[in-house]
């Protein structure tokens, strides 16, 4: 009969032995990573009073994008993910939900199964077997070639804010010139709306 041994993993807090795509840094002891999706009036100055509330206590905002959800109505959606305790992280969605132009105030994390999709757009220079390579690698991500030169060219990949990093991590010895990312838009699983 043939022994098997396991062999134990020092996965820093964060990490899973199970994926590549889960490389982002640990955070420290008694913070959290939140994603926040507020629902305000498209007006001047709301989101510079939204953002003013993470700013003002210190907290950095890992991810923002805005943009406008509901024409007729004038209401955008607001989705930040920002780090930091979750005392901190229940007085800021408090305060938010006091402000005047805003309507909800949902914390994705914590209320149940979401759904969390970026887009990014990465540089690559190379040529010969670097080349060859980050196709390769393209495929097995699913990213499609938007441009192309002889010696570059700019993928287009969409998915997990983690997915993003893993592929990005893979090009940098590949070649990486440049990398635009459009930030989280996440949205809550099932029927609910905002």
């Amino acid at each position: 009969m043939q022994r098997t041994e396991r062999l134990d993993m020092d996965l820093k807090r964060g990490s899973t032995s199970h994926s590549a795509y889960n490389l982002r840094p640990a955070l420290p002891e008694g913070e959290e990573r939140r994603t926040l999706s507020v629902l305000v009036d498209n007006e001047s100055g709301v989101l510079a009073r939204v953002i003013g509330l993470f700013s003002g206590r210190g907290y950095n905002i890992e991810s923002l994008t805005v943009a406008e959800t509901d024409h007729t109505g004038h209401r955008s959606r607001i989705t930040v993910v920002a780090t930091g305790t979750p005392m901190v992280i229940e007085q800021i969605k408090a305060q938010l939900d006091r402000m005047v132009p805003v309507h909800r105030v949902r914390d994705l994390t914590v209320e149940g199964p979401s759904v969390e999709r970026e887009l990014a757009l990465v540089k690559v220079a190379n040529t010969g077997e670097s080349r060859v390579e980050s196709l390769r690698l393209k495929d097995s991500f699913r990213a499609s070639v938007v441009d192309a030169s002889l010696d570059s060219f700019v993928f287009e990949l969409t998915g997990s804010p983690e997915k993003i990093d893993a592929f990005v991590d893979l090009m940098r010895p590949l070649g990486l010139v440049d990398v635009s990312r459009t930030g989280v838009a996440a949205i809550s699983r099932g029927p609910e709306g905002m």
